[in-house]
């Protein structure tokens, strides 16, 4: 079997820039055993897409495999086609209920706020002072619960992205089921006390006793889920428009946004992959997967794949060519996919309204992390 030792998705220097690396894998060996990861892992769009496709012999439920899951973690997440289907229609439902033009200019209305703010420093973390509050606010909004206090929360939060890394770094499983643990508590008190207008009380109005059990599972998991892809996507696009401030002046009008927005994500987005287990023998890329094998599938490489999106490293905010993986992909992407949108185009606006030019302002830093594509630190500036 193809064999690679040289990928590791935690060296600084592939955390910095992974698409020459994932690029020249996509030429030479585009499926390979990775023995760190345990799994065969997928850089080609086409092979990607099979797989996420196909729910009968890639699994996402490992119960359909063998193994177990805890019911704390039974959610439209963690199960397969049909028996996800009602409760991710009751979500999508919800979701579907929800005002996101509102959201959208809640958003923008508060970013105008703090970057008026921000606009008089030398220099702020885009992170901390924007991405944060942005996607804790929006995905506290869009559930209508009262936003967690920040530090905190962003402590529970980290401790859960970086624990799904697990398989790369045991040592994050610990903290991760802790923070886990906290987090329900969390989303059980909104459940007592939330009587706000949003998706969880669409939800709780309409999910029947069957359904019940995994309402708070996925609640909790879409607001985890939400609020670490959008401050991901949020951190990318920042250092994307730093880099890049050209497209701000070619994605004024609405289309043209809402275009430039899903090729910012493409470009360079929050979730680099995701895995399935084989239900069967298989064969991809001309190569046989056993049944119980796990399988990778690497948004980040199938995103910059020249058979689906010609010249992938180019930045084309009118780009239409094409679907990108950046949030996923059918019933198992993003739930929170709609409001990441909203999030970003009010940034995009709010920062093509700011009198000053966005610029870098010191050095930026990666998480440390595989499955999230993120930073730590993003020191920028709107002054001269």
């Amino acid at each position: 079997m193809p064999f690679v030792r040289t990928y590791d998705p935690l060296d600084l220097a592939t955390l910095a820039d992974p698409y020459p690396v994932l690029a020249d894998l996509r030429n030479s060996t585009p499926v390979f055993w990775h023995e760190g990861m345990r799994s065969w892992t997928l850089t080609r769009y086409a092979d990607c897409v099979t797989v996420l496709r196909d729910h009968e012999r890639f699994a996402r439920d490992r119960r359909r495999t063998g193994g177990s899951v805890p019911e704390p973690s039974l959610s439209v997440q963690s199960m397969d086609p049909p028996d996800q289907a009602p409760v991710r229609s009751l979500f999508m439902n919800a979701l579907r209920a929800q005002d996101m033009e509102l959201i959208e200019q809640r958003a923008r209305r508060n970013l105008a706020d703090r970057f008026d703010m921000l606009a008089t420093r030398d220099k702020f973390d885009a992170i901390a002072d924007v991405a944060v509050p942005l996607a804790l606010g929006v995905v506290s909004d869009l559930l209508g619960v009262e936003e967690p206090d920040i530090e905190s929360f962003a402590e529970v939060s980290d401790a859960i992205m970086r624990s799904m890394d697990a398989g790369l770094d045991p040592t994050t499983v610990g903290p991760g089921l802790i923070a886990r643990r906290k987090l329900s508590r969390l989303v059980d008190g909104w459940f007592r006390a939330s009587d706000r207008p949003g998706l969880l009380s669409h939800v709780r109005e309409h999910a029947d006793e069957v359904l019940g059990r995994y309402v708070r599972n996925t609640a909790r998991v879409m607001f985890q889920g939400g609020y670490s892809t959008m401050l991901a996507a949020v951190g990318n696009v920042i250092h994307t428009l730093v880099r890049h401030p050209q497209v701000l002046d070619l994605i004024r009008d609405p289309a043209t946004l809402r275009l430039g927005v899903d090729e910012l994500v493409r470009f360079d987005g929050p979730v680099q992959g995701t895995s399935r287990i084989a239900t069967e023998v298989c064969e991809i890329g001309g190569l046989t997967v056993q049944a119980g094998d796990i399988v990778l599938v690497l948004f980040v490489a199938a995103n910059h794949d020249p058979a689906q999106f010609p010249d992938p490293c180019r930045l084309l905010p009118d780009r239409s060519q094409g679907r990108h993986l950046g949030f996923g992909w059918g019933t198992h992407s993003c739930i929170g996919t709609v409001a990441a949108q909203a999030a970003l185009r009010a940034l995009i606006s709010s920062v093509q309204e700011q009198s000053g030019a966005l610029r870098a302002a010191g050095t930026a830093q990666r998480r440390r992390t595989a499955t999230m594509r993120t930073f730590d630190r993003l020191p920028v500036t709107f002054r001269p």
